[in-house]
């Protein structure tokens, strides 16, 4: 099942999509969390309103405002070792995770800002978690238990901060509050177009990803790559946090990205994720 939020006569609701993903069937208003738990807890849904085109409302980001956005780090070691660094020993790493806000997100068709503070802003095609079940302490064999759907996110990305005086940028702490800092910016996480379902995800790590800036391959990769599978992610940060419905985790990306070439987003530049069976997620990029 492919669940949707979406705006139609200018309230926000949720649903899911029909046939050739041309009709929507609307469920309820407001975004998709609050239906995650039960849906998750009977695998049922009931519909509420006559279905309408997709033509006649607008895709929203699938969850608008999660209780948390996590996301993980240096996911893929040929992303690790693309800019020079070497391959990461896996046999003595933790999965490396962080925070974005929930104003980072938009959804299919936004336009994503360019910030004031960075020039540098690139790109990173992710496979998207989304937790189902309130849960701590989950180990790995169960993990994928409580997960309730999946759906493509893009992971923009500032690579350097300016912010308008000189700064020690040699210090590590300075590096590194930079580097996540460049991780929050508004619009910087778009999610969508819309959540499937984990029953129609038989195998998380067997699903291809791609980005194409401007119609231009970028990134082609596969969730099989990972260092961390799925299932490993969400239950470390099962051990670090309670994990509660709605709640969603970005797994990395793979090579390709800007900084390993020194190319950077600019106003007009038009990037498109896609990961297979998880539907295609384009947004532009626009000026201060």
């Amino acid at each position: 099942m492919k669940l949707v939020t979406y705006r139609h006569d200018g309230a926000v609701q949720h649903g899911y999509l029909l046939e050739d993903e041309t009709v929507v069937q609307p469920l309820g208003t407001g975004d998709l969390g609050p239906l995650l738990e039960p849906l998750h807890r009977k695998g049922t849904l009931r519909a509420t309103d006559p279905a309408l085109p997709v033509a006649d409302v607008e895709l929203l980001a699938p969850l608008l405002r999660p209780g948390k956005l996590l996301a993980a780090a240096a996911n893929y070691q040929d992303h690790v070792t693309e800019s020079g660094a070497p391959p990461l020993d896996r046999s003595r790493l933790s999965p490396r995770l962080f925070l974005k806000p929930s104003t980072s997100i938009v959804g299919p068709g936004a336009d994503i800002p360019l910030p004031t503070v960075s020039k540098e802003v690139d790109w990173e095609a992710e496979l998207g978690v989304v937790i189902g079940a309130t849960a701590r302490d989950v180990p790995v064999e169960a993990a994928l238990d409580i997960v309730v759907g999946y759906l493509t996110s893009n992971d923009v990305s500032a690579r350097s901060m300016d912010f308008g005086y000189e700064r020690d940028t040699g210090d590590k702490a300075v590096w590194f509050f930079d580097w996540l800092a460049g991780k929050w910016l508004d619009g910087f996480a778009p999610l969508g177009p819309y959540l499937v379902t984990a029953d129609e995800v038989p195998d998380p790590q067997a699903l291809e990803l791609t980005l194409d800036v401007n119609g231009q391959r970028k990134q082609h990769g596969s969730t099989k790559d990972m260092i961390f599978s799925c299932a490993e992610l969400v239950s470390f940060a099962s051990t670090l946090m309670t994990l509660e419905p709605g709640d969603v985790l970005l797994t990395g990306t793979p090579s390709g990205v800007g900084a390993a070439t020194g190319e950077y987003l600019k106003a007009g530049d038009e990037m498109s994720v896609t990961v297979a069976g998880l539907g295609t997620l384009t947004n532009r990029m626009v000026g201060p």
